[in-house]
């Protein structure tokens, strides 16, 4: 099983190496024929009517068509050019290693800059890509039409004079929503008001500004037995004010795996989180450090950093047994609005006795823009205005289970 894993991952580092655009730039771009094909790979996902809904974070514009897109063009090729769009705050290191990895080529951003500064030429209806479609196009939800819904199981008031509040709700899974223990493949989180700035509800997961939904491969999931509680913590932040408040009532879609699926792997989810710091005031750069250690064999399926306002950056660290180390993810400048989840392509295989290092770090300085009070000392609490130091982690064991969805005796 180690050979294989180490075989797979091999051929995916060999491919990370040789991913890029060998396309030569056009020396007149049109819409239709050069950007518009960008766009669609790399762009219409979100940016379209209904797009998709990132933990909240939802585009303001589509880029569809060429009179959607005319007036952006000078802004779009500054996006770009700076490497804001699309977000993505890894560094070109772990370039080609995660499914999810959204980064423009070179000659990708070469393209929409020059198609941009030369007017940005309409071009050929004829030559435009044949339409595309996204997940959830017809349905509202990226994972398709769930098995099944449900919700924090009230109605909830945000009221006009609040501006950050965390209320925590407790539902219970009835035996007409899960009659017998199910196998999850997918969840999405949907907030019910543009008030609900993230959500964890263990344990089916959690949604926060730039969450994809949870997609598992072929081969992984985690159980849901029934009668299980889901423990609701909504965090709600918004501006304060007369007519402000929003009432709400977050809900999650879920996929189960079908009769017949095969689960090798059984999902396991560990915070890494660390709860004694204290952020002096005024400093720029201040860190604290988690460590956990594998007691068995184990494939990294995900990684997802998370602080609040003060975070700067995180990195994710292998140190395997024989002292070697390997930086598996580092995100130089941290953005609370974006908070995205690392999700690899291939998982990547750890041995025994591998440690994973979980570097975080905090700017309380005057220059961090987004510092809510750079005079005061600041400490682990719920509220957006403290500080959190998480680095969730989801793995699994390389012994595989062998699992058959509803066959007596596996299941």
């Amino acid at each position: 099983m180690m050979k294989r894993w180490s075989t797979i991952l091999m051929c995916a580092a060999v491919v990370g190496v040789t991913i890029g655009s060998n396309a030569e730039v056009a020396k007149k771009p049109t819409f239709f024929k050069d950007v518009a094909p960008i766009f669609q790979e790399n762009c219409q996902l979100c940016h379209r009517t209904l797009g998709a809904n990132f933990g909240g974070m939802v585009a303001p514009m589509a880029l569809t068509t060429y009179a959607e897109v005319r007036p952006w063009a000078k802004a779009i090729a500054k996006q770009v050019s700076d490497k804001k769009m699309p977000p993505w705050s890894a560094t070109p290191a772990s370039h080609g290693q995660f499914r999810n990895e959204r980064v423009l080529s070179d000659d990708e951003i070469a393209t929409i800059v020059k198609w941009v500064e030369q007017g940005a030429s309409r071009g050929n209806p004829k030559d435009a890509p044949s339409p595309v479609h996204f997940p959830g196009e017809n349905t509202g939800w990226q994972i398709g039409t769930p098995d099944l819904i449900v919700d924090m199981g009230a109605d909830y008031f945000v009221e006009d004079d609040v501006e950050d509040i965390y209320v925590d709700f407790q539902t219970t899974f009835t035996s007409e929503q899960l009659p017998k223990d199910r196998w999850l493949k997918s969840v999405e989180f949907k907030g019910g008001s543009p008030a609900v700035h993230h959500v964890i509800a263990r344990p089916l997961g959690g949604m926060a500004p730039g969450y994809d939904p949870v997609n598992y491969a072929d081969g992984f999931g985690a159980k849901l037995k029934e009668g299980t509680e889901v423990n609701w913590n909504m965090h709600y932040h918004k501006e304060s004010g007369a007519g402000t408040g929003v009432w709400d009532r977050t809900q999650a879609g879920i996929v189960f795996w079908p009769k017949g699926a095969e689960i090798d792997h059984i999902i396991t989810t560990e915070s890494l989180g660390s709860f004694r710091f204290s952020i002096p005031a005024g400093v720029a750069d201040y860190g604290d450090q988690v460590k956990f250690t594998f007691l068995e064999d184990a494939l990294l399926v995900a990684f997802n950093p998370h602080m609040h306002l003060r975070g700067k950056y995180a990195k994710y660290t292998a140190i395997y047994p024989d002292g070697k180390q390997e930086v598996l993810l580092d995100v130089p400048e941290y953005d609370f609005n974006w908070q995205i989840t690392y999700t690899y392509t291939e998982p990547k295989m750890v041995p025994k006795g591998t440690v994973i290092q979980f570097d975080a770090g905090w700017d309380n300085s005057a220059n961090n823009t987004a510092n809510p009070d750079p005079t005061k000392a600041v400490h682990w609490g719920r509220p957006t205005t403290d500080e959190m130091m998480f680095g969730w982690m989801r793995y699994t064991s390389v012994a595989e289970h062998n699992i058959i969805v509803g066959q007596e005796g596996t299941d």
